[in-house]
């Protein structure tokens, strides 16, 4: 194993050639699905997608990153530990596990160093069906104007305002609202989209190409931004249902020290969400036994966090801002999703490579 903590990239273009270095040293081929459009510092944009098994392998896990770009810092480094582990690859091989290994579902955040797709649109709130009416969000229709002001930072009349809301109706209804999604203000936070993302219409295919055939499929998705700082907690990923759930409980959360909990029945840090990238897995994967969590690994407080996005998207409507200013708001934004220090990275690693251990032994039950 390399040390944890040099899996790790401060750019997407760094963590990039991190990962396909690595790929080239385990002799696994990456396929590369590119993104027509530059990176922060010019650099090619893609979403790279590398296959660790046989093709015909009845038990699938995969593993993905930058979901919300800005968090591919972290999810990144746990692919490249993941290929440098000699024991992780052999435990999987002899479990009868092919590895399927996406990285960066969204290039452009990830480059750019924010949550969202070039589109604007949280990608796990896209996977919507667009054909039917979409899911209302009046209470963020009412925080909008208050979450985005004119000026940034924003004026004390404003964040008292926001403050009186947070009185009012308490801080779980307060993230609930701000971080379900929302359909209706392309240029605000959480917004779904009207329409598949790039990255949606990229993914399902490639779902389709490495787990159509396989009987029991895993899904890993890591986070970042929610939680206590370097603790992953593990976020059941799949349908409402019990006994898809009783399963992820059994593999990811058997110990008891780290249960598996929910949106659905109120013991996750994260409320119920629309949308969600998950989704994917029925729909194009229709044969296989679905199991999947998300580990969200914590870095700042939420308030802290939610004020980074703030400010990011406030920049986004303000391309005009002092470069000074624009530093500071980009600054913000990756402290609240990447905690660079070895100590947290080497958390990270070592949370993931458990959980990559008992996925492998649930799949091969």
């Amino acid at each position: 194993m390399m040390d944890a903590a040099q899996a790790f990239s401060p750019s997407y273009a760094l963590a990039r050639q991190k990962f396909l270095a690595a790929c080239v040293a385990a002799g696994i081929p990456v396929e590369s699905h590119p993104l027509p459009l530059p990176g922060a510092d010019g650099e090619a944009l893609a979403m790279d997608v590398a296959r660790d098994g046989p093709a015909d392998a009845e038990r699938v896990l995969i593993l993905t990153s930058a979901c919300h770009g800005v968090e591919g810092h972290c999810g990144s480094g746990v692919q490249v530990a993941a290929l440098h582990d000699a024991e992780w690859r052999a435990a999987a091989r002899g479990a009868g596990v092919a590895v399927v290994y996406i990285h960066a579902l969204n290039p452009h955040g990830f480059s750019h160093g924010r949550r969202v797709t070039q589109e604007n649109v949280d990608l796990n709130r896209n996977f919507q069906d667009f054909s039917a009416p979409l899911p209302a969000n009046k209470a963020y229709a009412r925080l909008h104007a208050l979450l985005l002001p004119p000026n940034w930072p924003p004026a004390p009349a404003d964040e008292a305002a926001l403050a009186q809301w947070i009185d009012k109706h308490g801080m779980d209804e307060f993230q609930a609202a701000v971080t379900q999604g929302q359909y209706a203000f392309a240029d605000g936070m959480f917004f779904g989209g009207q329409a598949p993302t790039w990255s949606q219409r990229t993914l399902r295919p490639v779902l389709r190409q490495h787990a159509g055939r396989a009987r029991r499929l895993a899904w890993i998705d890591i986070h970042t931004g929610l939680g206590p700082n370097g603790l992953g907690e593990r976020i059941f990923a799949g349908n409402d249902d019990a006994a898809a759930y009783a399963r992820a409980s059994a593999w990811w959360g058997g110990d008891g020290a780290t249960p598996v909990t929910s949106i659905y029945d109120g013991s996750s840090a994260s409320p119920l969400l629309t949308g969600l990238m998950w989704n994917s897995a029925y729909d194009e994967c229709p044969q296989a036994e679905v199991t999947g969590i998300a580990i969200e690994y914590g870095t700042e407080p939420l308030m802290e966090v939610l004020a980074a996005m703030r400010g990011d998207h406030w920049l986004h409507l303000h391309p005009e801002a002092a470069p000074e200013l624009a530093e500071a708001i980009r600054q913000r934004m990756r402290a609240a999703f990447y905690t660079d220090t070895d100590a947290w990275k080497r958390r990270i690693v070592e949370q993931a490579r458990e959980a990559l251990f008992q996925a492998a032994q649930g799949l091969r039950g």
